[in-house]
């Protein structure tokens, strides 16, 4: 064996490679530098105890011993390539013809020995460098360390293999615990090279597909940081501040000086950090750190500490392990000596090496992390070789022909077939890339209010998560699990508004006016019969009112209702008392009888308009609403139009007009009235009187005020309608009551009834507006209810007023003037108090005696 060479040979039947980081990257261009005592001497010295185990186990490969060529990887891809080609030369065809001895003889060349399999490497980047050259010859290599999820490529790397779960279930299991800790928005932080990089690709990747985990930041820790490097990191992490978790795949001093520069910008506690196996359960990143590293998650493939190794490492001295060329400088690393060689003067400052020390006893010692997984590694190739032999030959003892050479296609086939229990317990399987399952332990870095503070287990991953949340505690001894999220879930009744190409970003929108939350993301308008409720997660009924009883839009026209009621049958019992009465005579009884049947039916509708709708209320409202006026205005204009006509006929003849008799007037009315009737009949027949429940009327921007209106099925223009004939009544009669302004006040009641229109018209005039422009309001069927109520009791009111509380007063208070006079002659100025009208021919007379006084 030759230390310069940078290769430990041990010989055997089979020769297995190994490749191991024995010293760290070299400075300055040097392809090495200082000795790494763990990763390199621990994980080679598992291997030749492994070989020792083997070739001492009876059942195992008997009769074949495993030798060893383990290479030197100095930490370096390249360096490792240029090594790893001592593996191949065995495989190489050399021309020798040009070659001859002194004598002429053609020269004896040793061939080196062949290497079937490789173990190793330990960093990935070199694994996938190595491997490239090995299935060029088709060597099988089985890792212990490498966990670049690029290996798992099987149409590249064919022949590689490894006992170790690749990065992508390692990235599987740290998206599963951020998802257990209810976290959906967390940054990545890679050290530049294919572990850190190829980490977070993985996870990022593993995200994607799963979905409900967004990346804030993605950051990537430069080969060699400048000066400021990490601060700037720290600030460009707290842009997205709310992303408190940090996926983190980097080298143990990145791992420190990303916590340093935490610690220098007062951000302690802040970060979450979940950490790759490169943190594990080290102490190194985080000493004197300990208060920023708090809380920290991190993830370790599980592992065992195998006793056997260490009572064998511990016996190790430099007597009996010879066979490891860089035991001596381990012993001086170790020690803290210096051993005296030939030629070579000893450092005054360094004590001399006794030889004597003892691993552990003089040194302190504790069992590197990966010597399981070199362990199973040699094993899992030393069961392919023994499946291999017992196939190809059986019953033979030693390497028989069929396996001189081992073919390395075949041993990789044996190689992914193997099952066996490895070191720590657990099988040892290859899946058909050759990855090993991922197991692994999970740790959180706890210190606050603890009796052990350090790395304690907090749960496992094998293929799905089991975490013990209620055991983890996070800065200063919180044991409530902190947020690391974009956006807070929305209130009941807000809908999320997606920020663009950010699944877990939103911005919650509240379902405004009459909408509720369909979905979280969806505001969905009520139905119209309907109203959302206070969290407006769903909708109920709108409630339903009607115009009530007790309500002041109802008390006051009741009120002005009830009076004229019983105003008007004051006034019929008055005139049924005294029908034979000069007064009551003169007065034209019968279209009086049917003039005051009209100011009931008016003052009559308003309980109608204000009684809870049904069938026959509506009925009831659409027949009266219009007949009452047309009855009071039929019998006005039908009087009005009497008077008009025997005063002009009175200009131009002695002969009467036609059609002034009581019957006649009765019949006139009738036939006026009838249109109105027909009119309503004929619409009932269209439009078969119902109730509806009006939801638009009553919805203001205010859903909580919202309410259904109980109505009849009037709308505002069939109210119109039904008091339109009315209307033409009322003005026709206005411009009878015009023409006839200049008869005598005491013929008939001319002036009274003008008044009475005039009073009527404007009356009627003022309630268009006030109806009409209440359409916007709240309370629009409460104030047009109340309005076309109170103008009709009004208008009644007017009638009554002016036409019958005169004549009722002087037949109650003063009889002595409801007697009948005679005069002998007609006088302008004297006016006699009644004119008699039975027949029409009396007031006939007089209207020709007045009109051929005035023209004379």
């Amino acid at each position: 064996a030759s230390r310069l060479t940078g290769t430990s040979e041990i010989p055997g039947d089979i020769t297995l490679g190994g490749l191991f980081p024995i010293h760290a990257r070299g400075p300055h261009g040097l392809p090495c530098g200082e000795l790494k005592k763990e990763k390199g001497i621990h994980r080679m010295e598992a291997m030749l105890y492994t070989l020792d185990q083997i070739n001492s186990d009876p059942e195992l490969l008997p009769n074949i011993t495993l030798g060893a060529r383990i290479l030197d990887t100095c930490s370096r891809d390249t360096y490792a390539l240029e090594q790893s080609l001592t593996f191949v030369q065995a495989l190489i065809q050399k021309d020798t013809s040009d070659i001859r001895c002194s004598s002429g003889e053609p020269p004896i060349i040793r061939k080196p020995e062949r290497v079937v399999a490789v173990i190793g490497a330990s960093a990935s980047s070199v694994s996938i460098m190595v491997a490239n050259i090995l299935r060029l010859f088709e060597i099988p290599q089985v890792s212990y360390a490498s966990t670049a999820p690029e290996l798992s490529d099987n149409n590249r790397y064919d022949f590689f293999s490894r006992v170790v779960p690749p990065d992508s279930y390692q990235a599987q299991a740290m998206l599963d615990i951020v998802k257990a800790l209810g976290w959906n928005y967390v940054s990545t932080l890679a050290s530049e090279g294919n572990y850190g990089e190829s980490g977070v690709e993985a996870f990022m990747q593993i995200s994607r597909e799963a979905g409900g985990v967004c990346i804030a930041q993605s950051v990537k820790i430069p080969r060699e940081p400048t000066s400021g490097e990490f601060d700037k990191i720290i600030k460009r992490l707290m842009e997205t501040s709310n992303a408190r978790g940090v996926i983190i795949f980097a080298n143990e001093d990145d791992i420190k000086r990303v916590l340093e520069a935490a610690e220098r910008a007062n951000l302690t506690g802040h970060f979450l950090f979940v950490g790759s196996d490169s943190w594990g359960a080290k102490s190194s990143p985080i000493t004197e750190l300990e208060d920023v590293a708090e809380g920290a998650v991190t993830i370790l493939p599980k592992r065992a500490s195998i006793d056997g190794f260490d009572q064998y490492f511990m016996s190790r001295s430099l007597q009996n392990n010879r066979r490891n060329i860089w035991f001596a400088e381990f012993w001086e690393d170790d020690f803290r000596c210096k051993l005296t060689r030939p030629g070579i003067k000893l450092d005054p400052d360094k004590k001399k090496c006794t030889g004597n020390e003892r691993i552990g006893r003089d040194s302190s010692y504790e069992q590197e992390g990966k010597v399981q997984f070199v362990i199973d590694a040699v094993y899992a190739v030393a069961h392919a070789l023994h499946n291999m032999h017992q196939d190809l030959c059986p019953g033979s003892f030693g390497v028989c022909s069929n396996m001189d050479p081992v073919e390395g296609r075949l041993l990789l086939n044996y190689i992914r077939a193997v099952n066996f229990n490895g070191s720590a317990g657990t099988s040892v399987v290859f899946n058909e890339n050759g990855d090993a399952p991922g197991r692994y332990d999970i740790f959180q870095f706890q210190m606050t209010n603890h009796s052990h503070p350090g790395y304690h287990v907090i749960g496992q991953w094998t293929n799905n998560l089991r975490l013990n949340v209620e055991e983890m505690q996070w800065s200063g001894g919180d044991k409530s699990v902190p947020e690391s999220i974009c956006s807070f879930p929305c209130k009941p009744g807000e809908r999320k508004k997606m920020v663009k190409g950010v699944p877990c970003c939103w911005h919650c929108e509240l379902c405004d006016g009459y909408q509720y939350q369909l979905d979280e993301f969806t505001c969905e308008t009520c139905p119209s019969d309907m109203r959302p409720t206070l969290n407006r997660t769903t909708c109920h009924p709108t409630p339903i009112i009607k115009l009530e009883w007790n309500s002041p839009w109802a008390l006051v026209p009741t009120s002005i209702a009830l009076l004229g009621i019983l105003a008007t049958s004051a006034v019929v019992i008055t005139f049924i008392r005294f029908n034979d009465t000069p007064i009551v005579r003169a007065s034209g009884r019968e279209l009086s009888y049917v003039l005051l049947t009209g100011i009931f039916l008016i003052y009559l509708m308003t309980f109608l308009m204000i009684a809870e709708p049904g069938v026959v209320v509506c009925a009831f409202r659409r027949l009266l609403l219009g007949l009452g006026m047309a009855i009071t205005y039929s019998a006005m204009l039908t009087k009005t139009n009497r008077i008009y006509r025997i005063f002009e006929q009175g200009k131009r003849s002695v002969t009467p007009p036609k059609f002034i008799s009581p019957a006649s007037q009765l019949i006139i009315t009738f036939i006026l009235i009838s249109v109105q009737v027909l009119g309503v009949f004929v619409s009932f027949a269209v439009v078969p009187p119902h109730t509806i429940i009006d939801y638009e009327e009553l919805r203001p921007p205010n859903p909580d005020l919202a309410r259904g209106i109980l109505k009849c099925d009037m709308s505002d223009l069939s109210i119109i309608c039904c008091l339109s004939y009315s209307i033409v009544l009322m003005v026709t009669c206005t411009v009878y009551a015009v023409k006839s302004r200049g008869v005598p006040e005491t013929f008939n009641e001319a002036k009274p009834i003008g008044f009475t229109m005039y009073t009527t018209c404007i009356v009627w005039l003022a309630f268009v507006p006030i109806f009409f422009g209440t359409a916007q309001s709240t309370e629009k069927m409460f104030i047009q209810t109340a309005t076309l109520t109170v103008s009709m009791s009004l208008s009644a009111s007017v009638s009554l007023g002016m036409l019958y509380l005169p004549k009722v007063y002087v037949i109650v208070f003063h009889p002595e003037q409801n007697v009948q006079k005679r005069k002998r002659s007609f006088k302008v100025k004297n006016k006699p108090p009644f004119s008699m009208d039975k027949n029409g021919h009396v007031l006939f007379a007089f209207a020709k005696c007045y009109t051929n006084i005035n023209n004379n």
